[in-house]
């Protein structure tokens, strides 16, 4: 019998920690980097999460290029190098390393990134540029302003202002910027009411509370609009979260740590009235249901609130498709959809809910879906910076490629910022659509 002592890897699922950022040790720099130096050296016999991103290709670099090809001849400086192309994907950890927890080696390299980008944060080193592109609530307040946004959009789309902008701020002149609408998802659907009766599941109470999200309601209403009429048609009353901050993502992010709990300190108390009253809550971006759904769980353990609220979140395809399990979901469509080429991102795929949207999409007749499992290299911030443009683009190529070859009839991301990345690198006229827009459309809606 083989001892578990030397097993590479567990059978068991990968479990996770909690995140101790409250404690003292948490911010000491000397337990970091000999955590760091640890893992390091782990990652650097093993190998395996090379293709993921361009934090591991920088760490085996610095390992080959040192004195003695170990990471003990890596200079210690250079460890924030490894740490600023970590955008906490996850993927590492959920579908790469053999050695996450439960193994004894207790391999977590998206949170021990996490606490060297939170050790950088406390200590005042995070960039101007990185602090105001994740202040979502401020910027999109300002650039939503009706004269405002304009100004914004144009200025986004000018080649001369991309110039003075990559200067001044160094976000990359050639990084697709998301447009802001000064009429939001909030403000065209102030009005809005269902009048429907909700129909309770064993695993859905049939109602859904939406968090509609900084980037929806200010970057891309649309897709809040066409996910409101999906589930209206399916019978499924539907209102809006009464009061919301972002989720914290892009705080998290960049390590601000005690900004996401300022954010928490808003948004649970909203959530957890509504999932009192018997409503389930969804978000239509992978990246903030994920934060309700395992950041905030693991930031804030022992609060039974987030516990709470973790409890009734879903991925609104997730939602979709449990319905469809209880016999709820309206399956006479009015039109095909044709090939699709489906990118499945990662803040989605890292929540082991399978791959509900193709699940969906695929009761539709006469559809035929082809997945591309790979990350797109974009993060919300990592594509639009200067130094890490071409790096994200690179990442996203694979993707490129396999739409490319594909010659689908539409290719589609849930998260917009992914779909934005990969029609930058097409290098054509075409655009991704959102799954929400296909769906609605198949339901001739």
């Amino acid at each position: 019998m083989t001892d578990n002592k030397y097993r590479e890897g567990s059978l068991e699922a990968p479990t996770r920690h909690p995140v101790k950022w409250k404690d003292a040790d948490y911010y000491n720099e000397e337990s970091l980097f000999k955590e760091l130096h640890r893992v390091f050296d782990i990652c650097h016999g093993c190998r395996r999460c090379v293709r993921l991103c361009n934090a591991f290709p920088t760490l085996f670099d610095l390992v080959d290029k040192s004195d003695t090809m170990e990471v003990d001849g890596v200079a210690r400086e250079d460890y924030a190098k490894v740490v600023d192309h970590c955008y906490l994907c996850d993927l590492c950890y959920m579908t790469k390393c053999p050695y996450v927890p439960p193994h004894e080696w207790n391999v977590d390299f998206p949170h021990l990134m996490l606490q060297a980008k939170a050790i950088k944060h406390s200590n005042g080193k995070s960039k101007l540029r990185d602090r105001i592109l994740s202040a979502t609530d401020t910027v999109g307040s300002l650039a939503g302003i009706p004269v405002v946004s304009g100004l914004v959009n144009a200025a986004n789309k000018n080649a001369l202002a991309r110039k003075i902008l990559d200067k001044t701020l160094a976000i990359h002149p050639d990084a697709i910027l998301p447009e802001f609408h000064s009429k939001s998802l909030r403000k065209r659907l102030k009005q809005h009411k269902s009048n429907i009766q909700a129909q309770p599941t064993e695993k859905t109470t049939g109602k859904v509370a939406l968090f509609v999200t900084c980037y929806c309601n200010r970057n891309s209403p649309k897709i809040g609009e066409d996910l409101v009429a999906i589930l209206e048609h399916n019978g499924i009353p539907i209102r809006l979260v009464e009061k919301e901050v972002c989720c914290g993502m892009p705080k998290l992010e960049l390590g601000d740590l005690d900004a996401v709990e300022h954010a928490k300190q808003v948004n649970i108390p909203q959530l957890l009235k509504l999932v009192d009253e018997g409503w389930d809550i969804i978000a239509p971006i992978p990246s903030c249901v994920l934060m309700f759904k395992q950041e905030l769980p693991l930031l804030f353990c022992d609060d039974e609130h987030v516990q709470k609220v973790k409890q009734a979140f879903f991925d609104p395809f997730e939602y979709l498709m449990l319905r469809h399990k209880a016999a709820k979901l309206n399956t006479d469509f009015k039109h095909s959809l044709g090939k699709i080429a489906y990118h499945a991102p990662c803040h989605q795929r890292v929540q082991n809910i399978g791959l509900k949207t193709r699940d969906v999409l695929q009761l539709v007749p006469d559809t035929s879906i082809t997945v591309i499992e790979r990350c797109s290299g974009h993060n919300g911030t990592y594509a639009v910076k200067r130094e890490s443009h071409d790096i994200s683009m690179k990442i996203c190529r694979p993707v490129i490629n396999k739409v490319k070859q594909g010659e689908v009839d539409h290719y589609i991301s849930d998260c917009p910022m992914a779909a934005d990345q990969i029609s930058n690198g097409m290098q054509d006229d075409s655009r991704a659509e959102s799954p929400f827009s296909l769906l609605r459309y198949a339901y001739g809606l």
